[in-house]
């Protein structure tokens, strides 16, 4: 009688089968160096590296289930929450003499999808993660959304391991140079949404207005596409909430128009007053 069909045998879960059928995970050595920590428990940090459609494919249909115990999305949900506390803690002992509006603008672009992905590039989480075969044709190492989301993943599974302390350590290594150039003003200088509302009616006499176009993934880690629509131009932007994606299409759209005619004059005024070689250094 083979192991198989003894009645003693243990079944093993899809899960625990698509786990030992699939290819290795990356050494995650190199990345807990990048992070200043290391797991204990390896499992964590392999699943805040996998994303759904590794998952899926690797389980197969009819397994949801499976593939959910394996994927990173319940962690996304975790580390969200995480994040804001340390950020918002951070912003209010930095800046105890700002008003809530300040505090939730700085804050807003600190743990925004922008931010997230470019601190995710600087770990090289990209390098680490497991990946469909769809999502690794199409680039998906590299998309901000999906960067943005493992390193919340990543996140939440240092906040399971080993505490808040460790997660707080991350995160202040993670953004330490975001953290400390946060200001009001810059804060308020990031408010796309503002800028090309005045740029527009001061020198268009119009205002844009804003469309969902698309929305992806499960209800709990939505990815919105929206559009700025203004004087026949049509720019997109994407965002984990309809309004980050808001200003992601307005902060295209400002660089699709154009700096302001003022800077373009003051620019050629400076190079006109500036000595001839000066002005040919700068162009070299």
């Amino acid at each position: 009688m083979t192991n198989e069909e003894s009645p003693g045998a243990v079944a093993e879960s899809p899960a625990q089968a698509a786990e030992a059928a699939a290819p290795p995970a990356p050494d995650p050595r190199t990345l807990e160096e990048n992070i200043g920590y290391v797991f204990r428990d390896r499992h964590l940090l392999e699943r805040a590296l996998t994303h759904r459609s590794w998952a899926h494919e690797t389980v197969g249909a009819g397994g949801e289930r499976e593939a959910r115990a394996l994927h990173n999305e319940a962690l996304e949900f975790v580390g969200d929450s995480v994040l804001g506390l340390v950020v918002a803690d951070a912003l209010f002992r930095s800046h105890p003499e700002v008003t809530e509006g300040e505090l939730s603008r700085m804050k807003h672009r600190l743990v925004s999808m922008q931010t997230l992905a470019r601190v995710s590039r600087r770990l090289s989480l990209g390098e680490h993660l497991r990946v469909g075969r769809g999502e690794e044709k199409t680039g998906g190492r590299r998309k901000r959304a999906l960067l943005a989301d493992a390193f919340e993943a990543l996140l939440a599974a240092v906040f399971l391991d080993g505490g808040y302390a460790e997660a707080e350590g991350f995160v202040r290594r993670a953004l330490g140079s975001e953290l400390e150039e946060a200001t009001p003003e810059s804060a308020a200088a990031a408010d796309f949404k503002t800028l090309l509302q005045e740029r527009l009616q001061s020198e268009r006499h119009l205002s844009p207005t804003y469309e969902v176009v698309e929305t992806e993934g499960p209800p709990h880690a939505r990815t919105f596409h929206v559009e700025a629509v203004f004087d026949g131009e049509r720019v997109r932007g994407e965002g984990r909430t309809i309004k980050s994606a808001e200003m992601d299409a307005a902060c295209r759209a400002l660089e699709l128009i154009g700096p302001p005619p003022s800077s373009e004059e003051e620019v050629k005024e400076s190079d006109a007053d500036a000595p001839e070689g000066e002005v040919e250094a700068d162009a070299t």
